[in-house]
Parts: C-alpha cells; structure tokens; sequence
C-alpha cells in the first residue's frame, strides 16, 4: 500500500472525490493494469462483463491532447451526445442538486454566477482530464441496455476505490459523451461501440481550491425506507 493511500473500503468511499486538478506526476502502466486486474471481479447481470475499456497515458494521451486541443479551443462545451446525461426536464429534488453542486464548485474558484465565460473555461478543462496523466475511456456494445450501463458504473465505482487505497485520485467524466466521434476515431474502435464515459486518473493537486469541493449529500431518511 502507497504512502497516503487509504486503509479500508470506508476511507476509499470517504475519502473519493471527483478530482478537478491533478499534478504532472505519472501514474505509471503497471498500477493502471492492477487496477483493471482487480476490478474486473465487479459483478454484472448474467456474468455479460459488459465493458470495453480504452487506456491512455504516455505518449498516446500526448497525442490525444493534441488532437482535441485545437477542437476545444472552438467548441469549449464540445458537441451534440450520443445519449442524454441529465433527463431533458430534470424534476425536483435533483434539479436543486445539481444547481447546487455547480454553485459550490464555482464559488470555490472564485467564478461569479454571471461569468459565463468563466464557467466555460472551467467546463473545457473536463477536455483536459482536468490535467490528469492518465485516463480510461468506457465504451459499451449498442446492443446492450441500461442493465449493462449499470454493470459499467460498478465497475466504475470499484476502480475509483481501488485508486483511493493506491493513493490516486479518480474523476467520472460523462462529459466525454459530447466528444463521442472524436474520441472514438481517435481510439479505432467499431462503430457497433458507443463511448460511455471517460474516467480522468493521478495524483490530485492538494493545494487546488477546487479540490477542497465536497458535494453535499442526501441524509439516510431522506432516500431510504425502513420496513419493519
């Protein structure tokens, strides 16, 4: 176990964020291939292990950052999804969280509600990992549905905590989604793939402001119901 890293499944739950600023230190192949070697036990429905998963560091995120360099630069907010991430009417009490997790990530960079164009330049960093070394991109069969998604997300969840106990840090990216074209040429994979998600990984910059974002969360009796 790494210095830092956590010691339990609690501390890895606890102590997981979605990290927005990474420093240039490496995360080398070997721990990447370790954590995949793990996770891959993640369950799914029928044993399908419905995921395809994509690498890159070294040489190949180089060369990937600058493909997407100058796209980003004249469109920061990317393209058109191949998939809704939010529902088109989001309903309450999510639409309120998800204006308040924006709010609080802003508020501690010091963006104003009004500065559009800051927002903007905060949002096309997602196309930047965020400055991470390393990133994974999920991609799912088209043929598949929102079971096997959800078998994705657990396994998503099993490599950002098997990070934390490697003393990484992790960032889900959906936002990848708007980039689907782009990064699928980049990537060579078949058209019978659909990119799902991207997942951003490193060491997190500690003296980031951004960093310090904890989003809040619902309390037990709020979402669960105890029959007895």
């Amino acid at each position: 176990m790494s210095p830092g890293s956590s010691r339990s499944v609690t501390d890895a739950i606890r102590t997981r964020h979605s990290c927005r600023a990474f420093t240039a230190q490496p995360v080398e192949e070997p721990v990447l291939r370790q954590l995949l070697e793990t996770a891959r036990y993640a369950p799914s429905g029928g044993n399908l292990q419905p995921w395809i998963v994509h690498v890159l560091l070294g040489e190949s995120m180089k060369a990937f950052r600058a493909t997407m360099a100058p796209k980003v630069a004249v469109a920061p907010l990317g393209g058109s999804a191949e998939y809704n991430v939010y529902p088109a009417n989001l309903g309450e009490p999510y639409r309120t969280r998800r204006f308040q997790v924006g709010e609080d990530l802003y508020a501690k960079i010091g963006v104003a509600r009004g500065d559009k164009a800051g927002r903007i330049r905060q949002f096309s960093r997602n196309y930047d990992f965020f400055g991470a070394p390393a990133a994974m991109f999920f991609l799912v069969d088209r043929q598949m549905g929102p079971p096997q998604w959800a078998d994705i997300g657990m396994l998503l969840q099993s490599l950002m905590l098997l990070a934390r106990e490697q003393g990484l840090d992790t960032c889900p990216q959906e936002a990848w989604a708007s980039w689907h074209g782009e990064v699928t040429t980049f990537l060579g994979t078949p058209p019978e793939l659909m990119l799902f998600c991207g997942l951003a990984v490193g060491h997190g910059a500690e003296s980031a402001p951004i960093n310090e974002l904890r989003s809040r969360r619902a309390y037990v009796e709020e979402f669960a119901t105890f029959h007895r």
